[in-house]
């Protein structure tokens, strides 16, 4: 059987570049052994979304007196959580798996290998194609450290089908997973520590972004230790004991539950990306910006090339390799990272567009920096909402902003507003000058807008 394009996995980058390849005419076949749906819907955005909610309502009811409300004696019900994330979870799934079967494409429902750069074994059958988009997801990260694997644990995946909370439990990493994750359990009855090697939790970001998110962890009531080195576990009973160091001290800490949430790793075992001829990289498919792979007509988009772990990033790089695919004769549509966007659902949540100070520091990429806090801002104060700040970066001669943070309340609506101004090139002056309706949330941006173009002018004084 042959195909204009065949794409392996279909998740939401695969599933983006079969439907801009079909969009363009062209024969598409598409591989994925199933579960069908992808990550995001199945054990990531979704669920993890869905659950994080019911913790947030949570954490809202046990505030209650805080805003002249009587007291409410508030409870969980881990199994009920799970039972509503199932049907929601459920009714994306058939959308996605509708989508998957229907006439636009043909779905082959088992796993695919490669047994040369333009052809590959699925289940008995032997298919061809002129071009191929890999988009297969990543999988948990197994880290070896003496005595986990014997004393057990818990993996992202797990803890979304968990239905009993844990008394305790130990927390493995300190990623976007990892915290998210962590703050749910504390919030529903779950004594957590959380541990991380990093000097603070969500290390790729800058410092000042993680500590106002470690600060409520901590108000909150869970256990943080970073700048750690885990050195084993052991188990007594029904406590899983880890030993590390932390401030050059022994520590140990035990729980009843390990999560380890030490991060994902992209999806490649089983492809014969060696006969296919594909370069690999510390275990990521190595791509250009037009989503090429080292094989002029195979693409890889998604978590499986390491560049981004980013839903709506894979989909942008699933449109542009199904353009590619198709039109390779034509000039290629290329991936544009300068808006790149991250988002942390932690309460406060943490969002990032653009560069980081520490970004600017490693290349050497001169800056103006401004930032305004939201205990001082009138909107947050009424809302109760009080750790974090917003942060703005901009060029030191032209103002125009090459990087936006905000750790606080609805940062990952209010971030859009940043990525919408730098999206035209706007300056600092543009999102000052813009109106901005009060109170919100939203109108807090001018301020550090304020002091970059105050900055701007005293230079040139």
């Amino acid at each position: 059987m042959t195909h204009d394009l065949i794409i392996i996995g279909g998740g939401s980058g695969g599933y983006a570049a079969a439907c801009t390849a079909q969009e363009e005419g062209a024969n598409v076949g598409i591989i994925d052994p199933g579960p069908l749906g992808g990550l995001c819907i199945l054990r990531g955005c979704m669920p993890t979304k869905t659950i994080l909610r019911s913790s947030d309502v949570m954490s809202l009811m046990k505030r209650a007196e805080e805003f002249g409300l009587e007291p409410v004696k508030a409870q969980s019900n881990l199994s009920a959580i799970i039972d509503r994330k199932a049907k929601l979870i459920e009714e994306f799934a058939d959308d996605r798996i509708k989508a998957l079967k229907s006439s636009r494409f043909t779905l082959y429902d088992d796993r695919a290998t490669f047994l040369s750069p333009h052809e590959i074994q699925v289940g008995t059958q032997r298919l061809t194609a002129k071009s191929f988009v890999i988009s297969t997801g990543s999988v948990i990260s197994h880290v070896s450290i003496p005595g986990l694997e014997e004393v057990g644990y818990l993996t992202s995946d797990d803890a979304l089908e968990l239905r009993e909370l844990p008394q305790s439990m130990i927390v493995l990493g300190g990623g976007p997973v990892a915290v998210e994750l962590a703050q749910f359990f504390s919030r529903i009855g779950t004594h957590v520590t959380l541990i991380q090697r990093s000097g603070h939790i969500l290390s790729q970001g800058d410092e000042d972004l993680a500590r106002p998110v470690e600060a409520h962890f901590r108000e909150e009531g869970m256990t943080l230790f970073t700048n750690t080195q885990l050195h084993r576990f052991s188990k007594t009973d029904d406590l899983a004991t880890a030993h590390f160091t932390h401030e050059e001290q022994e520590k140990t800490v035990s729980a009843h539950t390990i999560l380890q949430a030490l991060g994902r790793r992209p999806n490649i075992d089983g492809l014969g990306l060696d006969a296919a001829n594909v370069d690999v990289h510390q275990g990521k498919i190595v791509v250009d910006a037009t989503m090429r792979t080292s094989q002029s007509h195979i693409f890889s988009v998604g978590d499986v090339n390491g560049l981004h772990e980013i839903v709506h990033i894979a989909i942008q790089q699933g449109e542009i390799a199904g353009w590619n695919a198709i039109h390779s004769t034509e000039p290629q549509r290329k991936q544009d990272d300068h808006l790149t966007t991250q988002v942390v659902f932690t309460d406060p949540q943490v969002a990032s567009v653009g560069l980081s100070e520490k970004d600017c520091r490693q290349q050497e990429i001169p800056y103006l920096v401004a930032s305004y806090p939201f205990n001082d801002h009138g909107k947050s104060m009424t809302l109760g909402e009080l750790h974090g700040h917003v942060k703005l970066l901009a060029h030191p001669q032209t103002c125009e902003l090459i990087g936006g943070h905000i750790v606080g309340p609805e940062a990952a609506e209010l971030i859009h507003e940043l990525i919408a101004v730098m999206y035209f090139q706007g300056t600092a002056q543009d999102l000052l000058y813009m109106p901005h309706y009060h109170p919100t949330l939203a109108e807090i941006l001018t301020y550090p807008a304020e002091s970059i173009v105050e900055q701007m002018k005293d230079q040139e004084n």
